[in-house]
């Protein structure tokens, strides 16, 4: 990894809404399924949930960004994997037993037992349920795991394209960028309306692989490549970004309301979010629209609204142990609401407990980073590295080494 390296502000920044965009959507899940729900508060938290659709597609375009942005270029296997695993797996398996001894500590049948129910435990660290979010660092580990192969082709088409006058390069990365999402699109509509189907009648592993295909980066596969192609060319996916900006704010608002209108009319007395799932290319495309409008209007706030971009930025630096935290943030605030009669403000408790969750995982987040051994709970500290400009010409040739 090169290293003083110019830091990508907007980078930081969008993770901190991305990370907001999260824990908004799972404070929504906590109470959009209670019995004593109103239909309005329903159709309110739904028309919230929408707006935050972007939050987990956009920390897997950024975890792209950075990688090919610092590790495009040769780098060594050996160093690199071993890092990802102290940094991120370490830490999904410290907070993988966490949650399950908080789940389980309050149920009776773990007492019962003896307190020994090992299979569970085990069974989480493939398929996490009772740390729901971390599913995510699984998908992405998979990523690290064949890095070096997607590093090559990276490399392969930097040698390709490098060379190109400027304006055959940007269009050549848009075609690459736009035939990658009319891929991805029919990879999703085999998802949503076929692969149900195929797994019940295959049987065996099959069935399983395409039971949990949510679990599979491949189902990811273009935010990746959206992020190699930033990585890439800052410049123009900056430029891109700003001059989209109105039609990635129409597009914003005409799926925003489909989408609305498809939870609404496809659900019973209880709300479906499951519905607009990220696996479904109705969804796909509201989330590629907010991603590039909230990436336009980040660069467009660059120079002004400084306060406000600073508590991004901070909230974008701690936001990973916060999102392995903030989970059992809203456990514990459950614990103290599901016994509550909330008719008539689930809405006003879903933001409550959206701000108070917000508040102490990243503030948890900040405490233990400045701890001894943050890095097998939270992951490796954020470096500050110089502000710059990585990208004049529109294509990044640097060649970045590891650290």
């Amino acid at each position: 990894m090169l290293m003083g390296k110019p830091r990508i502000e907007e980078w930081t920044q969008l993770r901190g809404l991305a990370f907001l965009a999260i824990v908004m959507q799972h404070s929504i899940a906590e109470y959009i399924y209670r019995p004593d729900i109103v239909a309005a508060d329903s159709t309110m938290l739904t028309m919230i949930y929408h707006l935050t659709r972007f939050g987990t597609p956009t920390f897997v375009f950024l975890s792209a960004v950075l990688l090919f942005y610092n590790y495009g270029e040769r780098f060594r296997y050996g160093p690199f994997i071993r890092k990802r695993f102290g940094d991120v797996y370490v830490p999904f398996l410290c907070w993988t037993v966490i949650y399950w001894l908080y789940v389980h500590v309050f149920t009776p049948s773990f007492w019962q037992k003896g307190g020994q129910d090992w299979g569970a435990l085990l069974k989480e660290m493939f398929v996490p349920q009772t740390g729901y979010q971390l599913w995510f660092i699984l998908m992405i580990f998979q990523f690290y795991l064949l890095f070096p192969l997607f590093a090559w082709a990276f490399r392969a088409a930097r040698r390709v394209i490098g060379p190109m006058e400027a304006k055959k390069r940007a269009g050549v990365l848009s075609a690459i960028l736009g035939g990658s999402f009319m891929i991805y699109a029919a990879l999703l509509y085999l998802s949503y309306y076929r692969m149900g189907s195929w797994a019940e009648g295959l049987g065996g592993p099959w069935s399983v692989l395409l039971q949990y295909r949510s679990y599979s980066f491949v189902m990811y596969g273009f935010y990746f490549v959206a992020g190699a192609v930033c990585a890439a060319s800052v410049s123009n996916w900056r430029k891109w970004c700003t001059r989209l900006l109105p039609w990635t704010g129409l597009l914003f608002l005409a799926m925003y309301i489909k989408l609305g209108y498809d939870v609404l009319q496809g659900s019973g007395e209880v709300v479906n979010l499951n519905i607009s799932t990220y696996l479904r290319p109705s969804t796909f495309v509201i989330i590629v629209a907010q991603m590039l409008l909230l990436y336009g209007l980040l660069i467009m706030m660059q120079g002004r609204s400084q306060a406000f971009l600073r508590l991004l930025t901070w909230i974008g630096r701690y936001s990973f142990g916060g999102y392995l935290v903030h989970a059992l943030i809203i456990y514990v605030i459950a614990f103290f609401t599901r016994p509550m009669d909330l008719a008539g403000s689930h809405v006003s408790f879903t933001l409550l407990t959206f701000g108070l969750t917000v508040l102490a995982s990243l503030g948890i987040s900040y405490t233990l980073s400045h701890l001894p051994g943050s890095r097998w709970i939270i992951g490796a500290k954020r470096r500050d590295v110089k502000q710059g400009k990585p990208d004049e010409t529109g294509f990044r040739k640097e060649s970045p080494t590891v650290s």
